[in-house]
């Protein structure tokens, strides 16, 4: 264990924040910015697994954004389904973020991909919640 760490309220940090862009992202997605909402659902689910991580390990989560590596680190049974989901959400917070990805990322959010993504974003969220 790190002796530098105060695991509940690290936990608690990843827990509250993760709800906070829970709401965040259902605002952006309502107002129709669909490509931020997604990037902030990728949020949602990094934190709930690093709150995860930190619970079973007592040290810190790494930094890193890749949900499928902090999904094998958090110690959940993900089926084969929800880690490919895993593998597209991640790639939500890659292409919001580099100029050279955004205008294929924004073209590719129509309200039907976004739906479906927020839909299985949600989903993935309330079962990381339920295993917490």
């Amino acid at each position: 264990m790190d002796d530098n760490i105060n695991i509940e309220k690290t936990y608690n940090h990843w827990i509250d924040t993760s709800d906070k862009d829970f709401n965040t992202m259902i605002h952006l997605y309502d107002s129709r910015d669909y490509q931020w909402a997604l990037f902030i659902g990728h949020i949602v689910i990094e934190r709930l697994l690093k709150a995860n991580i930190v619970r079973k390990t007592g040290i810190h989560a790494p930094l890193t954004h890749d949900l499928t590596k902090l999904a094998n680190l958090s110690g959940l049974q993900f089926t084969e389904e929800y880690l490919d989901w895993l593998d597209t959400i991640t790639t939500f917070n890659i292409n919001a973020r580099y100029d050279s990805y955004k205008e294929a990322f924004y073209k590719k959010c129509t309200f039907d991909f976004t739906t479906e993504w927020i839909e299985k974003i949600k989903i993935l969220q309330l079962w990381i919640k339920e295993k917490l």
